[in-house]
């Protein structure tokens, strides 16, 4: 093994005899970074499999309770959740969407055959109004994905018309004729989506006009002011960010990007429950991967962009596993164990120091469909889990709108030499992943208190760590943690609690050290004051 000292800038590599004295830190509370933006711990939800319907949408007429057409228990999940922003209607349907398909009377509403995710006829019951008041229900933002690949430009302008216009125009009076009187606030709207692949199959150089010709037509109106985003990469293409930032360039406020924990898009990618040590590092090591993806595209940005105008957003990511036996094929459907609540934490940790460009991201999608924060029961029972990672997006809730602080943490790393995975998914430049076990992230948040998030993904040793707070003179500690026996340990409907937050009481105080006990396999967050 070796050992990683992380800061803010860098991560340099050293080896370290083993020893068996305490892991130095040190949290330079005085050395305030960017604000780290509410919109990171941002939602996604497409029309794919049950995230929608039996997932966010049961109508009014379910017997499973609901309010106006929502299920209940997601619904109150969700508040409590604290979500910032939710994409949709995708995703690769957003480009197969057509917005006039879902206003109206809902028995009048045509059906559409879903060709993206296993050929599911969609009936259009949820559109436009159900999304956008939900969203208003919830206190969050929409964020829109609007169809450049199959639809017209008449078609999107008319649709930002629809939503967002007060004034005595043809699309505002067609809403009003549909039961909505006021204008929505929309400020977040997509021109496109993978326009490299389910969104058209486009080139950059193609993509950049279709974007400018789209973007030409849709007007703000009355107050409202939307923040256009452009489809951007898919993980290590930085070309495509290249190619927009010089022919798109200030048109667009934020650009995105979609990376996925996943072992590649040919043949199994593994189960989201059933995995060997191996598999187990080897994900970890993926999903921190995104760090160095992120800092190449930023690179690129600063270069053209050095005012760091546009925004780039991470609107769909997170962990791609097999289905589980037995779901409908192309629904997406699969568990999310004490692994993907990992994935989470260290994800999450890595956005928290980008955020002066990171200003969102999506993970993928809120219920019942990859990295959900919510499963529902498939039979229609009315049945409703909380994942680990839920627990994650609910406890790390105090670094929305927090000032991250840098910090310096030493971690032992180990490498994956499993060889099913060297040839089954090599990095950039193809070289195992390494995979540090010790992972931190500080901010101060409003109240002027210290929020601090720990994490342990050894599977065997546990770590104690004193942190040096510099700048900062901490009289109080209180916290959390999420661990369970095995990282392949989940919840289910008839177990619905064997991973979830329990009190942190191994976090102690002393002549302005703080000293954490971080067990194996655990994430702990504290707050001090």
């Amino acid at each position: 093994m070796k050992k990683l000292l992380i800061t803010l800038s860098a991560v340099a590599t050293f080896t370290l005899s083993a020893s068996a004295e305490n892991v130095k830190a040190t949290v330079h509370a005085d050395q305030a970074g960017a604000k780290i933006n509410k919109e990171i711990y941002g939602q996604f939800s497409e029309h794919l499999g049950s995230c929608i319907y039996g997932g966010l949408w049961v109508g009014e007429d379910s017997q499973i309770p609901n309010i106006k057409g929502y299920r209940k228990d997601v619904f109150e999940a969700l508040k409590a959740l604290k979500i910032p922003v939710l994409r949709w209607p995708g995703g690769c349907f957003a480009d197969d969407y057509h917005w006039m398909d879902g206003i109206g009377p809902k028995d009048q509403r045509p059906s559409l055959r879903n060709n993206n995710w296993g050929g599911t006829i969609e009936d259009n019951s949820f559109g436009t109004h159900e999304f956008l008041n939900l969203c208003e229900m919830l206190g969050c933002e929409p964020y829109i994905s609007g169809n450049v690949g199959s639809g017209t430009v008449k078609e999107m302008a008319q649709w930002v018309e629809y939503m967002t216009s007060d004034g005595d125009t043809p699309m505002a009076r067609l809403r009003r004729a549909n039961g909505r009187d006021k204008a929505w606030h929309v400020k977040y709207f997509g021109i496109g989506n993978e326009a490299w692949g389910c969104g058209g199959n486009m080139s950059p150089e193609y993509y950049s006009d279709e974007f400018r010709k789209f973007n030409t037509y849709l007007r703000d109106q009355g107050e409202n002011r939307l923040y256009r985003i452009a489809s951007g990469a898919s993980d290590y293409d930085y070309n495509w960010t290249k190619v927009l930032m010089e022919k798109v360039g200030r048109r667009m406020q934020g650009i995105s990007l979609h990376y996925y924990t996943c072992t590649g898009w040919d043949g199994p990618k593994g189960s989201a429950i059933n995995f060997d040590n191996d598999q187990y590092y080897w994900a970890l090591g993926k999903c921190l991967e995104i760090e160095e993806v992120i800092k190449k595209h930023k690179a690129i940005m600063d270069e053209k962009d050095p005012k760091g105008h546009i925004g780039l957003l991470v609107d769909e990511w997170g962990t791609w596993w097999d289905e589980e036996p037995g779901t409908i094929a192309g629904h997406l459907y699969q568990q999310n164990a004490l692994r993907d609540a990992f994935v989470a934490a260290l994800s999450l940790n890595v956005f928290h120091k980008y955020t002066d460009r990171v200003k969102m991201t999506n993970i993928a999608q809120v219920v019942n469909v990859l990295q959900s924060m919510i499963l529902t029961d498939q039979e229609g029972t009315g049945h409703m889990v909380l994942t680990p990672t839920y627990h994650v997006f609910e406890m790390y809730t105090p670094f929305q709108e927090a000032t991250y602080l840098p910090l310096d943490l030493e971690s032992e790393t180990i490498q994956c030499s499993k060889e099913y995975f060297k040839e089954k998914a090599k990095t950039a430049d193809n070289t195992t992943r390494p995979c540090p076990l010790l992972s931190a992230s500080a901010a101060k948040t409003q109240d002027g208190s210290l929020v601090l998030a720990v994490t342990n993904v050894s599977l065997d040793k546990d770590q104690t760590i004193d942190f040096q707070i510099d700048g900062f003179q901490a009289k109080a500690v209180s916290g959390r943690i999420l661990t369970s026996k095995k990282a392949d340990d989940y919840n289910d409907f008839q177990h619905p609690n064997v991973v979830a937050p329990k009190e942190y009481k191994d976090a102690k105080l002393k002549k302005g050290v703080l000293t954490v006990k971080v067990p194996a396999k655990s994430i702990i967050v504290l707050n001090i004051k």
